[in-house]
């Protein structure tokens, strides 16, 4: 009876330690074949996400010539400065002066195409103390005429001509 009894302690003993150690191995294995899929999963979403946040029609970041011309006034110059924020998206902020004559440009602009920028923002100037603000959603297009692109939104508030031009 005493043989019996340790017998049965024996085979209970190792009967409820196998399954566990068996579980464990399963659940390792399992968590192997996910933490290699998620491995897998992370470059391919770092892939994506490069290519993503490159610009599709090259990259304008930096300083640009910036000019502004109307009757009456020589051409004044100054810079504009384009900060890449997000793909074919740039945050601009310049300004051109000339004595008392100014313009200054701040907003967003997306290049849609190697031809056309989208700008959105505002257009400040003072032309011999007549001051006028743009704040329309306007376009800069490259017309072919030299290296740059010019404003599209041409008429100011006072009915005159303005060309205000992005060098490339």
């Amino acid at each position: 009876m005493k043989y019996i009894i340790i017998l049965l302690w024996f085979l209970m003993f190792n009967s409820c330690a196998k399954p566990e150690a068996v579980k464990e191995s399963a659940v390792s294995v399992e968590n192997k074949r996910i933490e290699s899929l998620n491995v897998i999963r992370t470059k391919i979403n770092d892939s994506i996400a490069l290519k993503n946040s490159q610009n599709r029609l090259g990259n304008l970041s930096g300083n640009h010539k910036l000019s502004f011309s109307t009757d009456g006034i020589s051409t004044f110059y100054g810079t504009i400065t384009f900060k890449n924020t997000e793909r074919d998206l740039y945050a601009v902020n310049g300004k051109a002066t000339s004595g008392k004559n100014f313009i200054s440009i701040k907003g967003v602009i997306k290049r849609v195409s190697a031809k056309h920028l989208n700008f959105e923002g505002e257009i400040k100037q003072s032309i011999h103390g007549n001051s006028f603000s743009r704040t329309k959603k306007t376009t800069f297009l490259d017309e072919g005429k030299g290296k740059f692109w010019r404003l599209q939104n041409k008429v100011n508030g006072v009915g005159f001509v303005d060309y205000i031009d992005i060098y490339f």
